[in-house]
């Protein structure tokens, strides 16, 4: 029953952060093709049959589907798979269909879904600097440690919050991880640490312990001393500053994600890191139970790889069809429908492996359920 309502806790979070991402995608897409006088005949959320929807006065069928993984703009007069017209249009058919837009419309409307992710992104952050502010992680020489465990060895040895410490051993320590290298390379033995507090400069003997935990990996044991890192600061920003910071901001983590991808392609990176469904379903959960706040970053971040992976170029995403419109204005005709197909076809197989890949990386990853694996709670359960 507990893996049950952790699972269930996840589901409904995953759930409600992937509805408000695909819909603000689609209605990307929706507003373009309304703004270029294309009739949109569905909007939906999801996939397959129809939960509940309404039609409103565009004679626009806006529904929740039965499959809640993504879901789409239909169009009047999109082609289909085969690159089909549904039939012999009249002028005033012609006039609200999108095959019968010029190139640039064509294109607009398509590039509208990714672009709303982005947006999406950029307003969130924007309304973030402004109420809640831009975190920045303060200096460890002028802030200090952030806080002492209780019974720690710090806490024995007398260490305090907000004590700066200079050097160990003589080796001067400039950042939070010059402390955590030096304690954990100690072996246990005492230090001699040379700290500052209220002006005034002290010597403290302190020998950090092992100690094991219990992590998403496993057990790990390491030498610890029992102090944290100074806490994030906040900077509120104004309005201008604030959405400019968000935009910079949003293209730091485009470019980040970029070269992480590239890093796995060419090897230097492990395709464990490639998570599915499974594992956004999980971290949705988890940033749900850091708060709001988190829950509302974590959703930012991923409208901008939503938005990202849906400009590659690969047939049923986004950018395929950009491809297939680019190579259009420069031949100066449509991809003849055959290619078409066949490129719809490769694109199918590569997102649909993609999805094994991800899925398969999702059942193995450790600490899922209980600090195991799905595939480990299984074979356990059921041996």
């Amino acid at each position: 029953m507990e893996l049950l309502s952790g699972f269930g806790y996840n589901l409904v979070w995953f759930l409600v952060v992937l509805t408000v991402l695909v819909f603000v995608h689609e209605l990307g897409h929706y507003w373009v093709a309304r703004r270029n006088g294309i009739r949109v005949e569905v909007f939906s959320i999801g996939f397959g049959p129809e939960i509940f929807g309404f039609t409103d006065k565009a004679d626009t069928r806006w529904k929740f589907s039965a499959i809640p993984l993504g879901g789409y703009v239909k169009m009047f007069g999109e082609a289909s798979v085969e690159g089909h017209a549904p039939h012999v249009m009249t002028p005033e058919e012609e006039a609200v269909s999108f095959n019968h837009k010029s190139l640039g419309a064509r294109a607009a409307v398509v590039f509208a879904g990714p672009a709303a992710n982005f947006l999406f992104a950029i307003v969130v952050l924007a309304g973030l600097f402004m109420i809640i502010g831009k975190p920045e992680a303060p200096s460890f020489q002028e802030a200090g440690i952030g806080g002492v465990l209780e019974q720690s060895a710090a806490a024995e040895a007398g260490m305090l919050p907000g004590d700066r410490i200079r050097s160990i051993e003589g080796m001067p320590i400039s950042s939070f991880n010059d402390l955590r290298e030096a304690v954990a390379n100690s072996g246990g033995r005492a230090l001699q640490f040379e700290i500052e507090r209220g002006g005034e400069n002290l010597i403290l003997t302190v020998a950090p312990r092992l100690e094991t935990r219990t992590t998403e990996e496993g057990e790990t044991s390491r030498y610890l001393l029992g102090v944290q890192a100074p806490g994030m600061q906040y900077e509120r920003l104004g309005p201008i500053s604030a959405v400019w910071t968000a935009v910079t901001e949003t293209g730091r983590l485009t470019v980040a994600t970029l070269s992480a991808v590239g890093e796995i392609i060419v090897g230097d990176r492990g395709t464990d890191e490639l998570g599915g469904p499974i594992r956004i379903a999980k971290m949705s959960g988890d940033f749900a139970e850091g708060g709001t706040i988190a829950l509302i970053s974590f959703m930012a971040l991923l409208s901008i790889n939503l938005g990202l992976i849906n400009l590659f170029p690969i047939p049923m995403l986004d950018g395929g069809h950009l491809l297939f419109y680019a190579i259009e204005a420069v031949t100066g005709k449509p991809l003849n429908e055959r290619a078409q197909e066949y490129g719809l076809r490769i694109g199918l197989a590569l997102i649909l492996s993609l999805m094994v890949f991800v899925t398969v990386n999702d059942f193995i990853q450790p600490g899922t359920v209980e600090g195991r694996s799905l595939f480990e709670f299984f074979r356990d359960l059921f041996t």
